[in-house]
C-alpha cells in the first residue's frame, strides 16, 4: 500500500515515515502544499495523510482541488486544529477521517485500517490506454497483449504523465515539474536516463508506442 504524506513538520514527518514503513507501507513524503497537489493529482497513491496548515497551499484548498479534479483517493486530515466545527468542515470538504495532533502511531494505523475498509468498494484507478498498451497505475504495470512489465516508482510516474499527454511535445521543465515537483532540481541527464529505461521496456514489448526526442524542445509520446 502506497501512502502520500503531506506534512511540513520535519520531526513529525520523520516519525510517521518510520512508523508507517515499519508496518510495511510505502511512503512518499512532501513538505509543501503546491508540490503535494501535483503528486496527489497523479492519483498514484492508496491514501493521503494531509496536514491542514501547509506552506504554499493550505490543506483545505489542496483537498478542494483534488476532489474537483475527480481524484477520490482516501484522505485523512492530520492537524493540530481540534475544534468540532473545523472537523465538520474538513469532512464536508471531502476528507475521509480527521486525526488531531498529538496522536499515537497506533491510533493512526487504526484510522488507516478503518478508512481502507470503508473504501474497498471504490473503483480501482483508471487504466491509461494509448496505442496497443494499457498502463494499470495502481499496479505500476504496462500491459501489452499477453505480456506485462512492472515499473519502479519514478518510471511509473513518468510514464503516467506521458500517457496523460500523448502526441504533445513536453518540455523538460514541464516533465520535471509534474513528475518530480515544481521546486525539484535534477540534472537533465537523470531525466534522459529514465526516458531510456522506459523506451527499453516498450521496445521489449514490441509495442507501437514510443517516445520521440524533439531536438531542443523535449519529448513526445506517439505511435510508430
Amino acid at each position: 500500500m502506497r501512502i502520500l504524506l503531506i506534512e511540513d513538520d520535519s520531526s513529525l514527518a520523520e516519525l510517521l515515515v518510520y512508523g508507517l514503513e515499519e508496518e510495511g507501507f510505502a511512503v512518499d513524503l512532501c513538505p509543501d502544499g503546491v508540490e503535494g497537489l501535483t503528486l496527489a493529482l497523479q492519483n498514484l497513491h492508496d491514501l493521503i495523510l494531509l496536514d491542514r496548515m501547509l506552506p504554499g497551499l493550505p490543506g483545505e484548498k489542496l483537498l478542494k482541488r483534488i476532489r474537483r479534479s475527480k481524484v477520490d483517493t482516501p484522505v485523512i486530515f492530520i492537524t493540530a486544529i481540534g475544534d468540532a466545527a473545523e472537523k465538520i468542515n474538513g469532512l464536508d470538504l471531502g476528507a475521509d477521517d480527521y486525526l488531531v495532533k498529538p496522536f499515537e502511531i497506533g491510533e493512526l494505523l487504526a484510522r488507516i485500517r478503518s478508512v481502507m475498509r470503508r473504501t474497498l468498494n471504490r473503483p480501482a484507478p483508471f487504466s491509461l490506454a494509448f496505442g496497443d498498451i494499457r498502463f494499470a497505475e495502481n499496479e505500476s504495470k504496462i500491459i501489452h497483449k499477453d505480456n506485462t512489465v512492472l515499473l519502479p516508482k519514478k518510471e511509473a510516474e513518468l510514464l503516467s504523465y506521458l500517457l496523460r499527454n500523448p502526441n504533445q511535445v513536453l518540455s523538460r521543465r514541464q516533465i520535471i515539474g509534474n513528475v518530480w515537483g515544481p521546486h525539484t532540481e535534477i540534472e537533465d541527464g537523470n531525466l534522459d536516463n529514465y526516458i531510456y529505461l522506459i523506451r527499453k521496456k516498450l521496445n521489449g514489448l514490441d509495442t507501437n508506442v514510443h517516445i520521440v526526442t524533439v531536438h531542443r524542445q523535449g519529448y513526445c509520446l506517439t505511435l510508430k
